[in-house]
């Protein structure tokens, strides 16, 4: 089972008809932490340098993962590369940022499962399908008010 369809099945999600847009914003959180210098390594030295180090250890952690607040995430990943992943899938930086603050708890958690890095820092981004219904899940609770 892929890092996906594990996120998708933590999340509680299946296949979603709500396709392309979803799929493109996992596949650029993906790319976004694999292209850390240090992958995912890179992106726990960032949130550590930015007062959140406690966050993203609960979430390599094998304890409960802490949440994050959309705005305390778009301070740590920088308003660029905000911009940039809302750019690749087409939403508002504003929105990017609260679905990433759902998402990326599980994506570390489960690219972590014994509280230890993989050793490249890389994180496994086979098959997009298994995401895909728990974005849907993710998106419906921020209302779609910018559709």
């Amino acid at each position: 089972m892929s890092l996906l369809d594990s996120l998708g099945s933590m999340l509680g999600g299946g296949q979603s008809p709500q396709g392309g847009g979803q799929a493109a914003l996992i596949g650029a959180a993906l790319e976004f932490i694999n292209n850390q210098p240090g992958g995912l390594n890179g992106l726990i030295q960032r949130f550590q340098q930015n007062g959140a180090g406690d966050v993203i250890s609960s979430w390599v952690g094998t304890g409960e993962n802490q949440p994050i607040a959309a705005d305390t995430l778009h301070n740590v990943l920088g308003s660029e590369a905000v911009s940039n992943i809302a750019a690749k899938v087409g939403v508002e930086p504003s929105m990017v940022a609260g679905l990433l603050s759902q998402v990326l708890p599980h994506v570390v958690n489960t690219a972590t499962p014994n509280g230890e890095v993989p050793a490249n820092g890389q994180v496994d981004a086979g098959g997009l399908s298994g995401a895909l219904g728990a974005l849907g899940q993710i998106a419906g609770m921020f209302g779609n008010k910018n559709a």
